[in-house]
């Protein structure tokens, strides 16, 4: 039977909240909501957790100086806007305040409701999710055959979950923190609009300061922390989560979003010893990517879709991850080489033309072979549109590097980072569409949307709301403003 309680902040304030006969238990807290489940109180299953000064210093340091879903004014991150903090607070369910009484905890807001199943997720498997959050495991392991299809987006979308990951990671990263446990437990996501959230924030680790107080969850610890766990706590030789380890769990998520299974978990085993023991070694000491190119001891026969499926960036990546820095964590791609090598990639999304593709987008890295791997649908006329963006080299005008392209389909918008070098597709980014290009009578149109003084490739002005038909081989420089880009059309 559940009743109206009231939790005691540090600063006085009283907040009410739900007793529930069985609250929502993980490893470190239980949950409480509001009465109108804007946000929840945690309570610590420890009773003795607010005795702890370090606990109870870590978390005050994440909810100030550390939180970057408050603007640096209001008493958050530094150099945080309110803009940033709006931003921010969609990736993180970030701790907000400490409670004192009846017990230690801490208040967060509630997950948005697009992160709770609802009474559509599984209509056809009786399994009853109705109000369970969206982890990450729900849509990524073996259970996902009790989801309904409805739930699993596609491809572009768990494409666009795993740039949201690397851009979380990036921004707690570069503060210094460090998660420790990055987990299909501990990032929600919601496939249907490719919204992705970090959770239990408090357990940051701020190397030098805040020591960990756990080492992460099965199939997401690096392998350095596995083979070493047999040291004692203290033992120097025993290693502690810290930003490389969570390098290798975000490498985990992003490639469990994109192949639907775990990037070690394939078909090597040690029939000698037990499951524990055969786990230890194959998650640690000698854990081998089931895509390595140079040992396929631990491939499946039946993999499908592979990492060359996705082009050279996410290609390179894994690579790096998972062969160069699976034991050697110094050599992990960082989590702002993820963001933009992930976003080069979203550059060659193209929507399948097979109604029935289940993955609906596809990476279009194979102009001489433009087949969705899932489907094995051909682009129907084999005419592939790229624009490649060239920005002026400083201090030689007139010369001109190609940094970035992109290809084109059918109503595909164009944003400012289309239009100026100086522009990166992250958060300071605004999303207004500057033109898009739609397809008529055969025919590749750029309309101009919002571009000031933008020019043809024989020089004629293209007003707001005017078009040019582009043609291949065209080259213009799109807008007379400063570090404006020039775009090459290549049609083939």
């Amino acid at each position: 039977m559940s009743r109206i309680a009231e939790a005691v902040l540090q600063d006085g304030t009283k907040l009410p909240y739900i007793i529930t006969d069985n609250p929502p238990r993980g490893t470190m807290k239980h949950t409480y909501f509001s009465p109108d489940r804007s946000y929840v109180i945690q309570f610590f299953n420890d009773r003795n957790a607010g005795k702890n000064v370090y606990l109870r210093n870590r978390i005050s340091a994440i909810i100030g100086k550390y939180n970057p879903t408050v603007s640096e004014g209001k008493g958050g991150a530094k150099g945080n806007t309110e803009k940033l903090a709006k931003y921010f607070s969609g990736l993180f369910c970030w701790p907000v305040a400490i409670v004192v009484y009846p017990e230690f905890g801490i208040v967060c807001p509630a997950y948005p409701s697009n992160y709770f199943f609802d009474e559509k997720a599984t209509d056809f498997s009786g399994l009853n999710l109705v109000g369970t959050d969206k982890k990450s495991r729900w849509f990524t392991s073996s259970v996902r055959k009790y989801l309904n299809n409805e739930e699993f987006g596609n491809f572009k979308s768990m494409l666009k979950i795993s740039i949201s990951l690397a851009r979380a990671v990036r921004r707690m990263h570069s503060a210094g923190l460090a998660h420790s446990d990055l987990s299909g437990n501990n990032v929600l996501i919601d496939p249907k609009t490719g919204g992705c959230v970090v959770i239990d924030i408090d357990s940051l680790v701020v190397p030098g300061i805040y020591p960990p107080e756990v080492v992460g969850t099965k199939g997401y610890i690096a392998p350095e922390i596995v083979d070493s766990a047999k040291y004692p706590p203290n033992d120097k030789r025993r290693c502690q989560p810290c930003i490389e380890t969570d390098l290798h769990s975000m490498a985990v998520l992003i490639y469990e979003y994109l192949f639907k299974r775990h990037p070690l978990a394939g078909i090597k085993h040690f029939p000698d010893l037990d499951s524990e023991e055969e786990d230890y070694l194959l998650m640690g000491r000698m854990a081998l990517f089931i895509e390595n190119p140079y040992d396929r001891s631990n491939r499946p026969d039946n993999l499908g879709i592979t990492i060359h499926d996705f082009g050279v960036y996410i290609e390179k990546l894994f690579l790096q991850a998972f062969v160069d820095g699976l034991h050697e964590p110094k050599k992990r791609p960082t989590a702002m080489e993820w963001e933009r090598g992930l976003i080069k990639t979203w550059n060659l999304l193209y929507p399948c033309e097979n109604p029935e593709c289940g993955a609906e987008w596809f990476i279009l890295h194979d102009e001489k072979n433009p087949v969705c791997p899932y489907c094995h649908c051909r682009i129907k006329d084999n005419q592939i549109v790229k624009l490649r963006f060239k920005r002026e080299i400083n201090g030689r005008k007139g010369q001109w590097v190609q940094y970035d392209e992109t290809v084109v389909y059918n109503n595909m918008p164009l944003f400012a980072w289309h239009i100026y070098s100086d522009v990166f597709d992250d958060e300071k980014a605004a999303h207004d569409m500057f033109a898009y290009i739609v397809r008529n009578n055969g025919q590749w149109i750029l309309v101009n949307n919002k571009i000031e003084k933008m020019r043809s490739s024989d020089g004629s002005m293209i007003l707001t709301g005017k078009s040019v038909v582009l043609k291949d081989g065209d080259f213009f420089r799109i807008s007379e403003e400063k570090n404006s880009n020039l775009i090459e059309v290549s049609i083939k």
